[in-house]
């Protein structure tokens, strides 16, 4: 039996893919950042070459889309400035959007006649289906940040839809 050092893994199986990291772009509590933010995080992870499945995809823009007109919405006159940080790894994408103001959000369901209040609940709805999970966290300067973090392909045998 030869001696010496353990073989090595292949490098493939040590080294970072390569789009894995953290991006964080701000935007001013307004509307028409709404769809620059989908847009924004639709070109970074086309640009970076992330293998996202289209559904994943799907789900993840409106995502970013409720929870950036949350902040709009509901945080703007403390916050005049929202942040969204997308962080990538391997096999998974977690996608944050803070603002300043301290109130920590719930998710809940609206009756039939509602215009709105479902954002957050959709969230929620969104990121179980595919096995990912959501949270509010927090933030060093009294503000919070709420995030989703989702699997880059969806589970072989989905959960059945909530309804």
């Amino acid at each position: 039996m030869p001696s010496g050092p353990p073989a090595e893994p292949p490098e493939e199986l040590t080294s970072p893919v390569a789009y894995e990291g953290v991006w964080r772009f701000t935007a001013p509590a307004l509307e028409s950042s709404v769809p620059q933010a989908r847009h924004a995080v639709r070109d970074l992870l086309t640009e970076q070459s992330v293998p996202v499945a289209a559904a994943i995809m799907d789900g993840l823009l409106l995502i970013v889309s409720e929870l950036v007109t949350n902040a709009v919405r509901h945080a703007a006159l403390l916050s005049p400035q929202i942040a969204v940080q997308l962080a990538l790894g391997a096999n998974w994408l977690r996608v944050a959007v803070e603002d300043d103001h301290p109130y920590r959000p719930k998710a809940l369901e609206a009756d039939q006649g509602d215009v709105g209040g479902r954002g957050l609940w959709l969230v929620k709805t969104l990121t179980a289906e595919v096995g990912g999970k959501c949270g509010v966290e927090h933030t060093r300067n009294g503000g919070k940040a709420i995030w989703a973090e989702l699997p880059l392909t969806p589970p072989a045998t989905s959960p059945p839809p909530l309804r």
